[in-house]
Parts: C-alpha cells; structure tokens; sequence
C-alpha cells in the first residue's frame, strides 16, 4: 500500500491527507505546532471548493457552522452606494454546481481534522521537517526523528521550509497590507450579503460567520501606512467597522512569481503551488460595474483591468488558449475541471489553484 506523508496539519494539508485517505493510501500528518489548529478568521468558499467538500460527505457540517449568503454586494468605499451585486441562489448553484460558502477558519479546520480522524489518518504534532529525501521520501525532523514513505505533501504554508527543495523563489511584496478581525454581528448587518466596498487603492470586506453570531472584516490597502489613514473619507459603515479589526496582527499580501516545477529527477515529494492573492489576482468583478465619480480620476482602476471574458463564447476561448498553453488536462463542460484554470487567471504553469483553499484574501483570505 501506498504511504503518504503530509508536512503541515492546516486546511491544506488535512485536505490533502483527508483525500489520500479516501483512495485508500495510508496517511501521517506531521504538524510543528503542539495542537491541531487554525488562525484566522473567515474563509470564502467558492462552488470549485464546496464541489469537492460536498463529494467528501463534509459540506452539510460546514454549512451548519458557517453562512449561506445569499449575495454578493459591490459598494463604493466612499459614498456607500452600491455599485452592483451577483445573486448567489439557486441559479448561481445549478451553473456552476455548487453554492457560494462563508466559514471560519477553525470551523472548517476542526471538520477536516475530525474527517482524517475517522479515516485513520495519523496525526502527529511536534514535528518540525526540517528536509525531505528524494527516492524512498524521508522526512527529517528537528531533533533527528525521520518519517518515511512513498510520497511526501509540502503543506507546510507559506514560509515553507520544503518549497525551496522544489521550486527556487519567494513571496513577492504586491505592496498591499491586509487587517483582519471579528465582532458581534450587528443589528443591522443583512447576514444575507456578503459586502465588499471598493475604493482607491483600497476595499473593505464584510460579512457573517458561524450562523449569524460574529461579523468578519477584513481590510486591505497600499502599504505601506496606518489602518485608519488609508480609509480616510470613507462611508461611515466603514468608520464603524475599523475599531473591531485586530491591530496586534497583520499580512502584507504577498504572491510567489510563477516558477516551473523541478526537484530533481525522480523525487517523489509534491508542493503547493504558487497562488496570485487577490489583491493581484483577477476576478469577477474584479471593478465596479461603473466607475465611481467620487474617485479622483488619477485613481480611478485602468479601464477593462481584471475583467471576466464580455461572453461564454470568448470564455471558450480563453479556456482552449489556457490549454494550449499550459497542457492543464481541462475538459470541456461548465467553465473547467480546474478551479482558475481559464484565461482570465491563468498565471503560468504549475499554477493550479489548491482546490479547497481558493478563495485567497478575499479567502485566501478575506
């Protein structure tokens, strides 16, 4: 039987344990930390993650621990107005196959956490891999204890120490700086939508978590600068929000320039992928439907940046130029097999989004 070992006991790595556990392979999750755990807060899941949750028996946990919003909303970070919005009912789901999910980090972790458990996988904690062997893959660890297998799964995040035996590179600055946090979901607050306001150099992301209790927030600007300076002259809803964001803590959004993937001939280890943040990445919409007035026209987004093909018809396109290109294996049917695998964002080869972690800072992060 084939033996797995996974480096890293976050959402990517018990995915990828959880899965290998499925197909039959025997598993051991190696974590650093003491405990079994997630920091953060909340998570967008688009339908190419509860697609793959729902396949695993898992989603129905997730939803009852988490939000099923009903839109997604679009406003001008100055003014307030909405822009535009994309419903998320049931035509959204039957497009594209299954609904739009907002979660807690931990919620989700703890779901992942019980599912390799009742798989049999083993879940190790205090290990630190240092390096990992090519051949028959040994895991080093600090202290000299070695883990050995068929296969070892880098999910050791983003400092990764095993990354740099597979690809030579390193998180790029994108110049962005992102605040996170939690507070009691306010009276007011539509636990329907899921908000994003959108401004210069600037966006500010709200919407509830585990069933209505907590309100998540997430701010991102241009660095480098204070929280409060940077959102200046927005709408008060935002004014309101920014006392609750975390001030003891914060990420610089970071992306990792496409590299090709390379770790020797024959070494059976596989990494994360470099994925684009949002702040970078586009989607859809990734501008306002319209331009605000109240921007200053120096800061107004470069017309047709980060746009979604105008038809499904150029969206074809875009996904048979994509193949062309890359030889990503994507089939025909509903957009394509592979989470962001089209033209709109494509970032290279090797770049395939890790299907239950895609949602960015917006997710994988916001």
């Amino acid at each position: 039987m084939v033996e797995v070992v996974v480096v890293g006991g976050g959402i990517g790595g018990l995915a990828a344990a959880f899965a290998q556990a499925r197909a039959g392979r025997t598993v051991r999750v190696l974590e650093r930390s003491a405990e079994f755990g997630e920091v953060g807060a909340g998570l967008q899941l688009g339908p190419n993650a509860t697609r793959v949750l729902h396949r695993w028996g898992l989603l129905d946990q997730v939803i009852e621990r988490g939000v099923l919003p009903g839109r997604l909303v679009f406003r001008d970070a100055l003014t307030g107005e909405e822009l535009t919005h994309l419903d998320l009912g049931e035509g959204f789901r039957r497009r594209y196959g299954g609904p739009y999910v907002v979660a807690h980090r931990g919620d989700l972790h703890a779901v992942l956490l019980r599912a390799c458990a009742a798989a049999g996988v083993e879940l190790l904690n205090g290990r630190h891999v240092e390096r990992v062997d090519a051949g028959r893959a040994r895991a080093h660890c600090a202290g000299g204890e070695v883990h050995e297998g068929d296969v070892v799964v880098a999910a050791d995040g983003l400092q990764s120490v095993l990354r740099a035996q597979l690809v030579a590179d390193q998180p790029h600055d994108s110049g962005f700086v992102a605040y996170r946090g939690t507070r009691p979901l306010p009276g007011d607050f539509d636990v329907a939508d899921v908000v994003a306001y959108l401004g210069p150099d600037c966006h500010f992301v709200q919407y509830a978590l585990r069933g209505g209790e907590l309100l998540n927030q997430v701010a991102v600007f241009r660095g480098p600068g204070d929280l409060e300076p940077a959102f200046d002259g927005c709408c008060e809803a935002i004014g309101k929000g920014l006392p609750y964001l975390w001030r003891d803590r914060h990420c610089p959004c970071s992306t990792a320039r496409p590299s090709a993937p390379g770790c020797g001939a024959g070494s059976p280890s596989w990494g994360t992928p470099p994925i684009p943040c949002s702040s970078t990445w586009p989607r859809a919409p990734a501008r306002p439907s319209r331009t605000p007035t109240s921007w200053p026209s120096s800061r107004r987004p470069a017309t047709g940046a980060g746009r979604w093909p105008r038809n499904r018809r150029s969206a074809c396109r875009g996904r048979r130029a994509c193949r062309r290109r890359r030889g990503c294996g994507a089939t025909s049917g509903p957009w394509t097999a592979w989470p962001g695998c089209c033209a709109t964002s494509c970032s290279g080869p090797g770049t395939r989004p890790a299907t239950t972690t895609s949602t960015g800072c917006m997710e994988g992060e916001a």
